[in-house]
C-alpha cells in the first residue's frame, strides 16, 4: 500500500460534484490505502466552503473529512522545519509556499502527493491527479480485463 498525501484541492473536489475530479477524489477517500494531509488543509477547505461556496454545511462535512484523517494519524503539522523546506521548494519551482508545503511534506513522509492543481503541481511533476492512482480498492466502474 502507498501513503497518499492529499492537498486541499482533492478534499474540495470530493465535496464538489461539479468538479471534474469529483468521482476520483471520492474513490480515493474511500480506498484502503493510508491517506494524509497537512493541517493547513483544514483552513483551506473551510475558507473555500464558507467564502466561495457560502455553504456552512459543506464546510462541516469537509472539516469532518480532515478530522477523520487526523483520527487515523493522517494529519501532518506544518511546523517551522517543514515550512523552511517549503520555502526552498517554492523558490526553486516558482510556486507558493502553501503549495510547496505539501511537496515538502510528501518528501519528508515518503508519500506521494495527490492534487487537482494541474497548473502549479501536477504539470511540474510534483503531484499526481486522483484519477491517476492505483489504490487498495479497485474502481468498480473499470473492467479488470
Amino acid at each position: 500500500m502507498s501513503l497518499w498525501l492529499l492537498d486541499a484541492s482533492v478534499l474540495l473536489a470530493s465535496e464538489d460534484s461539479d468538479d471534474e475530479h469529483h468521482a476520483d477524489a471520492v474513490r480515493l477517500l474511500s480506498c484502503e490505502d493510508p491517506l494524509a494531509t497537512l493541517d493547513l488543509a483544514l483552513y483551506e477547505v473551510t475558507t473555500v466552503a464558507v467564502c466561495a461556496w457560502r455553504d456552512l454545511v459543506a464546510a462541516g462535512r469537509l472539516r469532518a473529512r480532515v478530522d477523520a484523517l487526523a483520527a487515523d494519524g493522517g494529519v501532518i503539522r506544518a511546523d517551522s522545519a517543514l515550512l523552511s523546506g517549503a520555502a526552498v521548494i517554492a523558490d526553486e519551482e516558482g510556486i507558493s509556499v502553501y503549495d510547496a508545503a505539501y511537496v515538502a511534506a510528501s518528501r519528508a513522509s515518503g508519500s506521494e502527493l495527490v492534487s487537482c492543481d494541474v497548473r502549479d503541481l501536477v504539470s511540474r511533476g510534483l503531484a499526481r491527479l486522483p484519477g491517476d492512482l492505483r489504490t487498495g480498492r479497485p474502481d468498480p466502474n473499470k473492467s479488470s480485463g
